[in-house]
């Protein structure tokens, strides 16, 4: 469904990206691990074109997304959830929903308001709050609830354990697989390898803007020194 391959990217002088390749396949969640700085969420922006890539080409859907502008890669069906959140702060819960929402597709799943307050009772409780009333692992909630009222196919989702309470996390980890289980691929970021281990398939983990592991679980526990080289603070 999305693949890079031979992604490069600089920020000014500096290289950021030095090769990146990796793919996402349909109904299936990948975690992109690595340290602070390694690169992950400069990949994300890259394939959302959010930031602009040296060398290299992401297909998505059988279709290039070099040279897109973000707002139609969005129209093709690939969601991003910032790590930065970025809700609309004085539009209450269910007014940010609306600026998000998008009419069906024939080959995604379909997320209306109440199905996504099923899938995120905290946010049906609040409805009527404003964005900036909301608790850091709500206003979480709210920008993956808002992206998916564009009914992606597949989700880029950046740090979502990051900075809020562990019972959230939790929940967090019930809906990507809820997400899973309707059909979206999750391409997930993250830093921490026991929640991404919970909800994900398999693992690539980046340094230095290239990957160095790429594989299942299972396999990363039987070799701890990777984690201990690439993931240790």
């Amino acid at each position: 469904m999305l693949e890079v391959t031979g992604l490069t990217a600089r920020y000014g002088r500096a290289q950021i990206l030095n090769g990146v390749s990796l793919d996402l396949k349909g109904h299936e969640v990948v975690a992109l691990l690595g340290r602070n700085g390694a690169g992950k969420t400069t990949t994300m922006k890259c394939i959302m074109g959010l930031l602009e890539t040296k060398t290299g080409e992401i297909r998505y859907d059988g279709q290039s997304l070099m040279k897109l502008p973000p707002h139609m890669i969005c129209r093709a069906g690939l969601g991003y959830v910032p790590e930065e959140r970025r809700i609309f702060p004085d539009l209450t819960v269910e007014e940010n929903l609306e600026v998000g929402q998008r009419p069906a597709r024939e080959d995604a799943p379909e997320w209306s308001r109440e199905h996504l307050f099923e899938l995120f009772p905290n946010l049906a409780e609040r409805r009527s709050n404003l964005g900036k009333q909301l608790s850091g692992g709500e206003q979480q909630m709210l920008t993956i609830a808002r992206t998916l009222m564009g009914n992606p196919k597949a989700v880029l989702l950046d740090e979502p354990s990051e900075g809020i309470a562990p019972v959230i996390v939790e929940q967090m980890a019930r809906v990507i697989a809820e997400l899973k289980s309707e059909g979206l691929s999750v391409l997930l970021s993250e830093q921490n390898l026991h929640f991404a281990r919970a909800v994900s398939d398999r693992a690539i983990i980046i340094e230095k803007g290239a990957v160095v592991y790429e594989g299942g679980f299972d396999e990363l526990d039987a070799n701890p020194e990777i984690s201990q080289q690439y993931l240790a603070v």
